[in-house]
């Protein structure tokens, strides 16, 4: 009824972190430009802020996809209150209880996913790096 609410409000959390730590990355790439950089700065890496980027578009990807199943079962619809389930206090209960169990799987497993991809992001991002030192 109303799953796709939690990916939608980590998808929005993430969003909002993900400004506030590009903002301070583009700070600090400003300050370490100023000074000298080292021959075996990594360049290969991908900063966080990007990866953090990879978070965002799944969740916002995947709540968009299961709000449009929600509309085309006919449980979101385009008047107040917008959930068919928030008219009665009984479908809300059913309504509560999906999102704190299903909602809040579904945030947690691609979440989980994300986390994985970053692991093996930086996985290859140093097996890059060691490649590069072994080679000069």
């Amino acid at each position: 009824m109303a799953c796709f609410i939690v990916p939608a409000a980590e998808a929005l959390v993430t969003t909002l972190a993900e400004k506030g730590i590009e903002k301070k990355e583009n700070d600090a790439e400003k300050e370490q430009n100023g000074a000298e950089q080292s021959e075996f700065t990594a360049v290969s890496k991908k900063p966080f802020v990007q990866k953090l980027k990879w978070l965002r578009n799944l969740l916002w990807g995947g709540s968009a996809l299961l709000m449009f199943e929600h509309v085309w079962h006919g449980e979101v619809v385009p008047f107040f209150p917008f959930l068919t389930a928030a008219s009665n206090s009984e479908d809300a209960a059913e309504m509560i209880h999906e999102m704190s169990t299903v909602g809040v799987t579904m945030a947690a497993l691609v979440t989980l996913v994300w986390a994985g991809m970053v692991v093996a992001s930086s996985r290859i991002e140093k097996r890059a790096d060691a490649e590069k030192v072994s080679a000069k």
